[in-house]
């Protein structure tokens, strides 16, 4: 709608450290928190002491009065222990979750599971009602393990269908990628909110790598520019920025309803990128 703020949220892994969760908490979240985003999100990580961190990263941002969205899923976790992490997230005051086949970041494709998310959404309504707001994963440019492009927007709608209120994109850099994918969740008969998830560019080598395991393309003219650099790491962070910035400029003067940044739990880049969309 002309003159609504887009949607903004930004994502974060839970810290393996003590002092990476203290510099998470105290640092960061409160200087992306000043950018007003409708939420953080926090991974998920299935087992014992990664599932206990992202419990205890989740629980300290919602006690600082900030709204915040767990990742769920079943994974290596039975129905059991994800009953129990959905009540308690409806006890803490919690009114979002991320409902996912696996357990890494939304944005960076998942390895195989052995329940759909669209089960998971339909567990969390049985199980909690309408209370929670529930995204789910869409993969622009198709989920790997995908049969094909249709059966990945079949498999989107029905995780729409069984209860979920919007989706979340892995990340991507080519823009007709995501408004194409857009076209056919129309034609397909989908009809709620898909936010464009957007990775900043800093260590490249990383970013490559995450790429290649979850089908995200970087366009060669990218990857050429940032080859051109070699070391001068300076130049490939402003490009990063300049390219992240237009990409997100283009997507929100284009009709995406918001962005989902893949923070990596920095304050920057993402930061100066969202200063310079005048948001």
């Amino acid at each position: 709608m002309p003159g609504q703020r887009p949607r903004i949220s930004f994502e974060y892994f839970p810290p393996r450290t003590e002092e990476g969760r203290a510099r998470l908490l105290q640092d960061t979240t409160p200087a992306l928190d000043a950018l007003a985003p409708a939420f953080f999100s926090v991974t998920y990580g299935a087992g014992g002491t990664t599932r206990d961190a992202t419990l205890g990263v989740v629980a300290a941002i919602r006690e600082a009065g900030i709204d915040v969205a767990p990742h769920l899923s079943f994974g290596a976790d039975d129905a059991d222990t994800i009953g129990a992490l959905v009540d308690d997230y409806l006890a803490r005051g919690i009114n979002r979750l991320v409902a996912l086949r696996g357990d890494l970041p939304s944005g960076m494709g998942g390895s195989s599971q052995l329940v759909y998310a669209g089960e998971l959404v339909a567990f969390i309504r049985e199980r909690s009602g309408d209370h929670f707001q529930i995204e789910v994963a869409a993969y622009p440019e198709i989920h790997p393990q995908a049969k094909n492009y249709d059966s990945d927007i079949f498999y989107l709608k029905k995780k729409l269908d069984a209860g979920a209120d919007s989706a979340i994109t892995q990340y991507f850099f080519n823009v007709e990628s995501y408004f194409y994918f857009l076209d056919q969740c129309a034609a397909a008969g989908i009809d709620k909110p898909i936010y464009a998830g957007v990775m900043r560019i800093i260590n490249f080598a990383n970013l490559a790598r995450f790429s290649r395991n979850c089908g995200a393309e970087i366009p060669r003219w990218i990857c050429q520019r940032v080859e051109g650099y070699g070391d001068d790491q300076e130049s490939i962070r402003k490009f990063g920025i300049e390219i992240v910035t237009q990409l997100c400029q283009t997507l929100l003067d284009s009709g995406a309803p918001g962005i989902h940044f893949y923070t990596m739990n920095q304050v920057e880049p993402t930061r100066e990128i969202y200063h310079n969309l005048g948001l």
